[in-house]
């Protein structure tokens, strides 16, 4: 197998001793966030240094080790797009949206989203090793005014002792992996003693942006709390390192199943070719491409947006392609809170009630014959059935499927409709909207 590279220095930290470099408190410690910082390191743009002057601007850090990836001859360089801000950040976009995935509409408790019937998202942190330009959290995140306390976390842990249909929870933040240790395997034991918890997942960059934090130490404590999973967030070939694959490699060791989650950014990785090396690397170090995030449609990031039509086409070029396994599932987070939602090629070309028509990656077009006896499953024998979990106010299609309903109405649907009262609504206009008439902005 290649042994992926050894990650230069940048000159300005060529006598730092190795035992500091490979040290994760001095890196944070010597994060670079002003122009004056960043420019000992490389040249930097009159777009960069408009951005980084101006006040208010979503927040700048970047660990020694991640600035030293950069090409500094190289304005273009895709890991330099993904931490230096640039003036293109201050222009706004059309439906662009502050808390785009309506995560705060969705948090019973602070700092907890649960969108999902058995799952929720667990916001620990809001401090990051490094911020990306791209954050979907960067109304709270990097923020130290927006830091949870002991207060939010133990409403958290209230919230998911009475809650039993919750069974899987996702740490994120900001970055649970910058957390003090022992907060960290506090927080972890606490889950693990709900019992109705039964996985634990972990949301990072930490391994990319500063992977001297994966310690020997923190897998050991780690490796205590399975089944426990992990998602890094690479973008681009030139992130992954001879340092990360040793990160990943002690975290593989410790049981702990890695994926990748990246984000398509324009001027990034929005090309097939670059998207395979990526995803070929990423599984020989261990580690399962598992996401290609759609860009969302937060404040700052309108110049990294690319069509949904660049998502297909890098699919396209993927499955069949390469392994099957290092095929990501390509995802819209949809705007407003719908969750995440799939896109894929239509591979699925025509159907009849015996026959389907289906096509390869090489535009093969073959066709597959339905059976003509099927005893359809039957729920009332189904043991899985009869002992379903109920997901409250979330059965959504499959409650269609299953028979327990008929329609699924909007918001709105029977009031919009009652042709008896139309003429009293439409007294006072002010106050009332036909459906899907609004501002664009999230409620």
């Amino acid at each position: 197998m290649p042994t992926p590279i050894i990650s230069k220095r940048a000159p300005i930290y060529a006598d730092v001793p190795d035992e500091k470099w490979n040290d994760w408190r001095w890196q944070l410690s010597n994060r670079l966030n002003t122009a004056e910082d960043i420019e000992k390191v490389l040249p930097i743009t009159d777009s960069e240094r408009k951005a980084l002057q101006t006040q208010g601007l979503f927040r700048v850090d970047v660990t020694p080790y991640f600035i030293s990836l950069v090409d500094p001859d190289d304005p273009n360089d895709p890991v330099r797009k993904q931490i230096i801000p640039v003036a293109e950040e201050l222009n706004a976009f059309t439906s662009m949206m502050e808390d785009s995935l309506a995560e705060d509409r969705h948090s019973p408790v602070p700092g907890l989203v649960h969108r999902y019937p058995d799952r929720v998202l667990m916001l620990v942190t809001t401090q990051c090793a490094s911020y990306c330009r791209y954050c979907t959290r960067s109304r709270i995140v990097g923020d130290p005014g927006q830091t949870f306390n002991r207060q939010d976390f133990e409403m958290q842990i209230d919230y998911l002792k009475r809650t039993p249909q919750v069974r899987d929870v996702l740490l994120s933040g900001g970055d649970p992996l910058v957390l003090a240790p022992k907060i960290l395997e506090e927080l972890l034991t606490r889950l693990r003693e709900i019992p109705h918890i039964e996985i634990v997942r972990i949301g990072s960059r930490v391994p990319v942006f500063m992977p001297m934090r994966i310690t020997q130490e923190l897998c050991d404590m780690l490796a205590k709390f399975h089944p426990l999973w992990l998602n890094i967030h690479v973008n681009h070939p030139n992130e992954i390192t001879k340092e990360l694959a040793d990160a990943c490699d002690r975290m593989s060791r410790a049981g702990i199943p890695l994926g990748n989650q990246s984000v398509l950014l324009a001027g990034v990785n929005d090309c097939v070719h670059m998207q395979r090396e990526l995803v070929q690397k990423l599984t020989r170090i261990r580690v399962r491409p598992y996401y290609l995030y759609q860009c969302d449609l937060v404040e700052g990031s309108g110049h990294f947006r690319t069509p949904v039509a660049k998502g297909i086409e890098i699919i396209e070029g993927l499955r069949g392609h390469t392994s099957g396994y290092a095929v990501p599932q390509y995802i819209v987070d949809a705007p407003g809170g719908g969750g995440k939602i799939p896109v894929t090629p239509n591979y699925m070309l025509s159907m009849s009630d015996h026959k389907v028509i289906v096509r390869n990656y090489e535009g093969y077009v073959t066709t597959y014959e339905e059976p003509t006896e099927y005893k359809s499953h039957d729920p009332k024998t189904c043991k899985f059935c009869q002992n379903k979990r109920p997901e409250p106010g979330q059965t959504g299609l499959t409650g269609l499927l299953d028979g327990d309903k008929m329609f699924i109405k909007p918001e709105g649907f029977d009031e919009l409709h009652n042709r008896d009262g139309i003429e009293h609504r439409l007294k006072d206009e002010n106050k009332w909207k036909p459906l899907g008439i609004g501002s664009g902005k999230s409620d």
